[in-house]
């Protein structure tokens, strides 16, 4: 907790990339359940659609730097240039020795995991610090303990954490809240479509449902990081 009053998403206005994922599709429900209006933003236009969040549908990927611009004129366009608040959820992964990573591997994995949101939060801030909003970002467990096996995730998540770290100190006299949020291992499917290589054999990981509403909850009470001890198998 922050001793700031909590943050009441009734009303609000939220984007959410990565929205027909496992996890970002519970965290658009968790955020509708909440009264929020939700902009979905994915690759997949007939399954956002199916969403059925309340907000527009933006179809594009985080990796292009033409989506932030995007995400701004349907804010502008369809919310009279109102937005609350920005959940990433997106994300993509790669096993194995980092030798043994290709470039162009390596390269998507940045792109989508640090580069894009790079691209796309520098174009949407100015909206955020106009409603003294919030910026919510999956890291996740890798990124306080990177793991052999896992070298570029581990560096692009890590990268993606340090961001966030920057940020809420950067947006602090905006109002904006930034959290980085850390969940180990989440049974969301990402593992068996990895970029390259095999995964590990991993142990039973989260339920995506509770991550998503940890998510929320976070939000709501205005953390800055929610670490992986956080989180607790049920």
């Amino acid at each position: 907790m922050t001793g700031r009053p909590e943050r009441d998403l009734a009303g609000a206005h939220v984007a959410v990339l990565g929205a027909t994922g496992a996890l970002g599709s519970r965290v658009v429900r968790e955020l509708s359940g909440a009264g929020a209006v939700v902009t979905v933003v994915g690759r997949d236009r007939d399954r956002l659609t199916a969403l059925g969040a309340g907000g527009s549908v933006l179809t594009g990927d985080v990796s292009d730097a033409r989506l932030g611009d995007e995400l701004v004129a349907v804010v502008d366009r369809d919310h009279d240039g109102r937005l609350d608040g920005l959940v990433n959820a997106a994300g993509v992964v790669a096993f194995g020795s980092l030798v043994d990573t290709d470039d162009t591997v390596l390269e998507q994995l940045f792109l989508t995991n640090v580069v894009g949101p790079l691209f796309l939060l520098r174009r949407v801030i100015p909206a955020l610090g106009r409603s003294h909003g919030f910026i919510a970002q999956i890291s996740g467990l890798v990124a306080e303990r990177p793991t052999a096996g896992m070298a570029s995730y581990s560096a692009s998540k890590a990268a993606l954490a340090a961001l966030d770290t920057a940020l809420a100190v950067e947006l602090r006299r905006s109002g904006v809240d930034v959290i980085d949020v850390r969940p180990p291992h989440t049974e969301t499917g990402l593992a068996s479509r990895p970029l390259s290589g095999t995964a590990p054999r991993l142990p039973q990981g989260l339920d995506p449902d509770e991550v998503a509403r940890r998510v929320v909850a976070a939000v709501r009470a205005r953390e800055r990081v929610v670490p992986a001890e956080a989180f607790s198998l049920r």
